[in-house]
């Protein structure tokens, strides 16, 4: 028996209004990346990226991704999840596949993300380890956004 014939069908959508926040907020709050983050802010950079992708199965949504670009010279990959329960499927190749054939993206020269425990994943895109790390830097800003609490 094909197992691929009883799988439930997996739809993706780049619709903000289909997307459901408090999961998403549960996963990314849950995560290494943004812990603790609030809803309030998980919907502030949904709306501010270029492009969101969330990925569904039966109508409930399994997964979630984001990219902010300029569209021209650089994008950033943010906030790559699945669902525990769905993890294992391709559910990741999917979403990451999706966003970056993303018409507006399509000539991005370059793709950026961090990532602490998904390499192999991302490698399968063309993603590398940055060939200069001594050109890259960081700014922390130390009066900036505590992103997990909600502003009043």
């Amino acid at each position: 028996m094909n197992n691929e014939m009883n799988a439930p069908a997996l739809t993706l959508s780049t619709d903000l209004s289909t997307m459901d926040w408090p999961r998403i907020t549960a996963w990314l709050a849950g995560s290494y990346w943004s812990p603790g983050i609030s809803q309030h802010y998980v919907e502030q950079a949904a709306r501010a990226s270029t492009v969101v992708i969330g990925a569904f199965v039966d109508g409930q949504q399994v997964g979630y991704a984001r990219v902010i670009s300029d569209t021209v010279r650089f994008a950033y990959l943010a906030d790559v999840y699945v669902d525990e329960a769905y993890r294992g499927g391709g559910i990741s190749k999917k979403i990451i596949s999706e966003l970056l054939s993303s018409p507006i993206l399509a000539g991005v020269s370059r793709c950026f993300l961090l990532t602490g425990n998904a390499h192999g994943l991302y490698e399968q895109f063309g993603f590398q380890v940055f060939p200069a790390p001594e050109r890259m830097m960081v700014r922390e800003n130390p009066s900036g956004i505590d992103f997990t609490q909600t502003p009043i």
